[in-house]
């Protein structure tokens, strides 16, 4: 089998694996065995052309008038994306969107797992979610260093967003996912990650005033 060169998959590449690979999880929990470019394309929202782009980058996949093995293509991209690994996580800003994050199983099936929930506000602390409990501000560093955390993800207001991406970073985390609607600096080497739902949001209203407007015609 050809390994792919991990570095030349491009970002939005591999976004673009994670959605395959959740796409074929449901395929195989289905019970199909087999899957064509079509029928992934269209669950996955690509077209086949570029499914089959973005599948190049890991060799030899398929079988023409077959189509792919839906367990060996899930076990190909999961080594790719580094899914069969555990990677270990804490959160930090546990309202109502940390809440949910913290009490989502999924994340648990793609090698993702919480070993610490962190929050400053006095009442939170000692409250379970997901089966752990929310401990202070002051045990973050300690977490960190103890249980090999490689991923931070912040979900706290944004005026003191920055100052926990500065302490995880300190602490030696190298990934971050950021909730906080705020766009954080963070040293080389460090890479972040932006999910911002205010904006999403408004690309989607953007997009249904579009659909609204005639052909040809500027919006007010």
């Amino acid at each position: 089998m050809i390994q792919p060169r991990l570095r030349t998959i491009p970002e939005a590449t591999v976004a673009r694996l994670a959605v395959y690979l959740r796409v074929l999880a449901g395929f195989a929990d289905g019970g199909r065995t087999t899957v064509s470019s079509g029928e992934l394309a269209s669950a996955a929202g690509v077209n086949p052309a570029g499914l089959r782009k973005d599948l190049s980058h890991l060799g030899s996949c398929g079988v023409r008038g077959v189509g792919y093995d839906v367990r060996a293509l899930r076990e190909r991209i999961a080594r790719v994306l580094g899914a069969e690994q555990s990677r270990a996580c804490v959160l930090v800003g546990l309202g109502n969107l940390g809440t949910a994050l913290a009490d989502y199983a999924g994340f648990g099936s793609r090698g993702f797992r919480f070993t610490g929930l962190f929050d400053a506000a006095p009442d939170r602390v000692g409250q379970r979610i997901g089966g752990l409990p929310v401990q202070p501000m002051t045990e973050l560093e300690a977490t960190v260093t103890g249980t090999g955390v490689s991923i931070g993800v912040i979900a706290t207001p944004a005026e003191v967003a920055q100052q926990i991406c500065d302490r995880l970073t300190a602490a030696g985390v190298r990934s971050i996912l950021n909730f906080a609607p705020m766009t954080l600096t963070a040293p080389a080497g460090v890479d972040v990650r932006q999910v911002d739902l205010s904006v999403e949001l408004q690309v989607l209203a953007f997009l249904g005033q579009q659909r609204a407007v005639p052909a040809g015609e500027v919006p007010a």
